[in-house]
C-alpha cells in the first residue's frame, strides 16, 4: 500500500496499528464475556433465540421495583428551572446525604455527605478513585476470581494489579495477601459478594485483614487503603449479611452502585463513599471531585440522582434470585457438577470436569450453552454461569449441561 506522499508502509516491516501496541495487546485479550455473548447472537440467528442458552451476561432480568418507575415518572415530569443543569461534581447535597444517612443505619458508621461523591456508576467510582489514589507502578493486590475489568482500571491510574488466589471455596487467603504486600502496596481492593463466584467475605477474615493492613501501613510508613467495590451488597441470600469494610477499617473506601440492587445498569448511577477517620479526607474528597470532572463523567447523572435520593433501601425482590439459584444449583449437582454454592450475587462458578475450561465452553457451545471461560476471571479450570435469566433458560438447559459433563466422565 503506497499513501499519498508515496510512503510505502509495508516497507517498515510491521503492521501498521490504527491503536496503540498496549490498546491492541488488551483488546486482543479482552472480556471472554463480550466474545462469548456476541457467538450467542450468532447461534440465535441460526436456531432461535428460545433454542440457545446464553448464561454470559450480567444483566439483571428480574424488574425495577415498582417504586422506581413511580418516582421516574414523577421525576421527569417536574418543570424546576435549572433541572438539566450542571451542579457539584460530587452531586446533589440532598442525594448525599441521603446515600449517607443509609450507610449510617446500615453499616454503623458515623458518614455525612461530605465523605460522599455521586458516580457514574461503580466502575466509574473505581476509575476515579484509583486515579487519585495511585502513582505510577503502585500497587493494588486483588484476590482472585475477580471482576476481568479491573485490571484495566488500574492500569489506566498507572498502577500495577497484583493477584492472590483465594482458598478452595473461594475464600480470602489473609496469610497470602500478607505476603503480598511490598513498600509499593497502595491498597487492596475487594469485591464482596465476589464476581464471579458469588462468594461474601466473612466478618472474621475481614478483620484479620484489616489488622495486617494497620500493620503493614505503620511498617511502611504509608497508609494501604482497603477499597471495597460493592454492587452485589444487598444481593445475598440465606440470611447472610455483607461485613461492612467502612466499619473495619479506617483507611477504607467504598465504591457501589444501584445496577444491580435497582436492575438499572444501564442508568449508570453509583457512589463512593470515604470513611471519615481517614487523614486528610478533605484532600482526598477535592481530588476526586476534580477527576470525576477531568476523567469526563463531570458529575453523575441528574435525574437519576433525583430519583435514588428516594430510594435508599429499595431493591428488586432478591428472592427471585434465591429461586434462580437453587433451580440452577439443584440441576447442576444432580447432573454430577462439583459447585460452591454462592452466598450472593447472580452468579455460579463452577468446577469443569477438564483442566482446560475453553475446551469444556466449547462442548457446551455444541448444545447451545453459552457460559463464560474462568481464566478470563483469574479462576482457570472453572466456568462463570451468570444466573440472572428466565426460569425456562436454566430448566431447558440441563440436558446440555448433563450430557456435557458426561461426555468428559
Amino acid at each position: 500500500m503506497r499513501a499519498k506522499h508515496g510512503i510505502d508502509f509495508k516497507s517498515f516491516g510491521e503492521k501498521i496499528m490504527a491503536v496503540s501496541k498496549k490498546i491492541h495487546e488488551f483488546v486482543t485479550k479482552s472480556s471472554w464475556i463480550r466474545k462469548m455473548f456476541e457467538e450467542g447472537v450468532l447461534l440465535k440467528k441460526q436456531y432461535g433465540a428460545e433454542n440457545v442458552f446464553d448464561f454470559t451476561l450480567g444483566n439483571p432480568n428480574v424488574p425495577p421495583p415498582d417504586e422506581f418507575r413511580r418516582i421516574l415518572q414523577k421525576v421527569v415530569s417536574e418543570d424546576t428551572p435549572g433541572i438539566h443543569g450542571y451542579m457539584s461534581n460530587a452531586g446533589y447535597d440532598d442525594t448525599r446525604e441521603a446515600v449517607a444517612a443509609y450507610i449510617r443505619k446500615d453499616q454503623g458508621v458515623n458518614i455525612t455527605k461530605e465523605q460522599i461523591i455521586m458516580t457514574c456508576g461503580a466502575a466509574g467510582a473505581l476509575n476515579v478513585l484509583l486515579k487519585v489514589l495511585l502513582d505510577p507502578e503502585d500497587e493494588v493486590i486483588v484476590p482472585s476470581p475477580y471482576f476481568m475489568e479491573y485490571r484495566f482500571y488500574i492500569d489506566n491510574a498507572n498502577g500495577k494489579m497484583i493477584l492472590v488466589p483465594t482458598k478452595a471455596d473461594f475464600s480470602l487467603d489473609v496469610e497470602a495477601i500478607r505476603q503480598a504486600i511490598t513498600p509499593k502496596t497502595k491498597g487492596v481492593l475487594l469485591n464482596s459478594p465476589n464476581n464471579p463466584t458469588g462468594r461474601v467475605y466473612d466478618a472474621a477474615s475481614i478483620a484479620l485483614l484489616a489488622g495486617v493492613l494497620a500493620e503493614k501501613s505503620r511498617e511502611y510508613n504509608h497508609a494501604i487503603y482497603l477499597m471495597a467495590d460493592e454492587p452485589y451488597r444487598e444481593i445475598v441470600f440465606d440470611g447472610i449479611k455483607v461485613p461492612s469494610i467502612l466499619g473495619a477499617y479506617p483507611n477504607s473506601i467504598s465504591a457501589s452502585s444501584y445496577s444491580k440492587t435497582l436492575s438499572i445498569p444501564g442508568e449508570r448511577i453509583g457512589y463512593l463513599a470515604i470513611n471519615p477517620e481517614i487523614s486528610d479526607y478533605k484532600e482526598l474528597m477535592d481530588g476526586l471531585m476534580l477527576y470525576n470532572r477531568v476523567l469526563g463523567f463531570v458529575n453523575a447523572p441528574a435525574i437519576m440522582q433525583r430519583i435514588i435520593t428516594h430510594m435508599q433501601g429499595v431493591h428488586v425482590d432478591i428472592a427471585e434470585y434465591k429461586r434462580k439459584r437453587d433451580l440452577l444449583c439443584g440441576g447442576l449437582v444432580s447432573a454430577g457438577y462439583d459447585i460452591v454454592k454462592p452466598d450472593g450475587t447472580f452468579y455460579l462458578f463452577t468446577r469443569t470436569p477438564i483442566e482446560d475450561d475453553v475446551v469444556f465452553v466449547r462442548a457446551l457451545q455444541k448444545r447451545r450453552i453459552l457460559a463464560v471461560p474462568g481464566q478470563g476471571f483469574g479462576g482457570p479450570g472453572h466456568i462463570r454461569i451468570a444466573f440472572c435469566v428466565d426460569d425456562a433458560t436454566i430448566l431447558n438447559a440441563m440436558d446440555g449441561f448433563s450430557d456435557t459433563i458426561k461426555e468428559y466422565r
